[in-house]
């Protein structure tokens, strides 16, 4: 009896302090939920099991405490309440703005970003359907002709529609240019007649040995001298292509000399490009779009007096025949692609450091190398693949040295 009459006196004075106008002076038992409240609550969407919040901006003003004095505050001073469920997710709006740079970085590193794939990606497809143009058509000075053709093409049109802007050049652009061209003719010829003798991933391999050539023709040649660490990442470089070479299971000789004079024309290539084109401005894209034309008129000539119209003509018909008419379009592709993944390294060296284009040219013989041994279904031993690891980890050395 004392625990309930002091219960009921508790109560009598919570609701002698908390009364609303609106309810009676006297006191009034508060009645329990219903059974069927629980029923009805789920149906509206409500849960009776979860305890109610009250929430007030006005941190619950009127709301005093048991010894203060009983003067209950009109309801409209009262801070607005707003009772909601437990476990209920409320939205948090969160505004986030960048500056101008930060939007001009992150929209610059995507634009690389962009430029790396599309230049590996064409790299692989050029390889793979020149390969297949070769194995059908071994007329290395035809094909390697018809790609500067397909690229000199694509850019005159491009100039001629408005599509890209023509570069503003004089008789001493062309004169610098000269020997570039010079240089990346013999280096692509060389190559393609390298990838109609052996296969692709072997001249990849022994291409990974240019900045082997790049030093040598530096230092004996132009008298630059470079730091110790330098020549030690040429001696992993040298012995992976080497290992390669004498565990190719498909070794050819002039396919192993094409790699290599190609290797070095296209370090002579460019020392004269550093050399001829400082202060030019010309952008990337139409810098190779002059390179390509200048050396399709070099290529020309020599490609009709080492094969000729006849040797073109019987071994055309014969791959036709072979073949059937995909082999036009493997050769179209093989043209178009070659252009392709040329320009888009040209436009990629103009937004990117000499370091990080030779990192992405290193990844992009690796991408080059396991998709021609994937899809030409390529012999390989395991010291062959050990070998050409060395030399791309060599290559790797070179770069990060280097710079």
């Amino acid at each position: 009896m004392a625990c309930s009459s002091k219960q009921f006196c508790s109560i009598s004075t919570l609701s002698d302090h908390f009364q609303p106008h609106f309810l009676a002076s006297k006191h009034q038992l508060i009645q329990p939920f219903p059974s069927n409240f629980a029923k009805r609550c789920s149906k509206l969407g409500g849960s009776a099991q979860r305890p109610l919040y009250i929430s007030s901006s006005s941190s619950l003003q009127g709301f005093g405490y048991f010894d203060e004095p009983r003067d209950v505050k009109p309801r409209e001073a009262l801070g607005p309440c707003k009772a909601y469920e437990a476990q209920r997710v409320q939205p948090i709006q969160i505004n986030i703005e960048f500056d101008d740079e930060t939007r001009e970085l992150a929209a610059q590193k995507l634009k690389i970003g962009v430029y790396f794939a599309m230049w590996w990606a064409l790299n692989v497809v050029f390889n793979i359907y020149n390969k297949k143009v070769l194995n059908a058509f071994p007329f290395p000075w035809l094909t390697s002709t018809l790609s500067l053709a397909a690229g000199s093409l694509m850019m005159l049109v491009s100039w001629a529609t408005r599509i890209a802007e023509a570069p503003k050049t004089d008789l001493n652009f062309w004169k610098a240019l000269l020997p570039v061209a010079v240089a990346h003719t013999i280096g692509h010829v060389a190559a393609t007649v390298s990838m109609s003798k052996v296969a692709v991933s072997f001249t990849h391999i022994i291409k990974s040995g240019e900045p082997a050539f790049s030093v040598l023709v530096s230092r004996f040649l132009l008298g630059e001298t470079f730091p110790l660490p330098v020549y030690l990442s040429l001696l992993p470089i040298i012995g992976g292509c080497a290992l390669a070479a004498v565990t190719e299971l498909n070794f050819n000789l002039t396919g192993f000399m094409g790699a290599m004079i190609s290797n070095l024309a296209f370090v002579f290539r460019n020392i004269f490009s550093k050399r001829g084109m400082k202060g030019k401005s010309v952008g990337g894209m139409n810098y190779y779009a002059c390179l390509s034309m200048m050396s399709l008129l070099i290529l020309t000539p020599f490609a009709i007096a080492v094969e000729g119209p006849q040797l073109w003509a019987a071994g055309w018909d014969k791959a036709v025949a072979q073949i059937g008419p995909n082999f036009i379009w493997w050769v179209a592709a093989q043209s178009v692609f070659y252009h392709l993944y040329n320009q888009v390294s040209y436009m990629s060296l103009n937004e990117i450091s000499p370091l990080t284009f030779s990192i992405g040219n290193t990844m992009k013989r690796i991408s080059v190398i396991v998709a021609s041994i994937i899809i030409f279904q390529t012999p390989i031993q395991p010291v062959n693949a050990l070998g050409a690891a060395i030399a791309i980890f060599g290559t790797f050395l070179y770069s990060q040295a280097k710079n």
